[in-house]
């Protein structure tokens, strides 16, 4: 059965090139408007940094990296809602503030649960390594 409107299901290199092109286009453009997403950046870093530093176990790896993933793609959902938003409403307006306050709430709630997940995986291990120092 064939899915409707799709009668081609063969690769498009083009296409599949041109979205990657765009999608890595999207990137540098939000890196360049947005400093909370360098700060989430610097933050993924020394996460990763500090979780060799403290050889963090393999679910930990993957708990630091699914939720560095979950803040950065929260950011960038949050700056196009924010570009959709100015595009639609160049005026301020009340509906459009909440729009972008809402998006913004959701990046720091994102970041908030990170955190304290950051800390009950890095904080016994900063105070055993400390205990170790004495």
């Amino acid at each position: 059965m064939a899915l409707k409107g799709k009668t081609n299901l063969k690769l498009d290199k083009k296409r599949l090139t041109n979205s990657f092109k765009y999608a890595f286009y999207g990137i540098l453009q939000s890196y360049k408007g947005e400093q909370n997403l360098k700060i989430h950046t610097i933050v993924a870093f020394l996460v990763i940094i500090f979780g060799f530093v403290f050889k963090i176990s393999y679910v930990e790896w993957l708990v630091c990296l699914v939720l560095i993933g979950l803040v950065l793609m929260a950011e960038f959902f949050n700056t196009s809602i924010e570009n959709v938003v100015d595009l639609a409403s160049p005026d301020i307006h009340p509906l459009a503030k909440s729009a972008k306050d809402t998006a913004a709430a959701g990046v720091l709630m994102m970041a908030i649960i990170s955190s304290i997940v950051g800390l009950i995986i890095f904080v016994p291990k900063i105070i055993s390594f400390i205990g170790g120092l004495l």
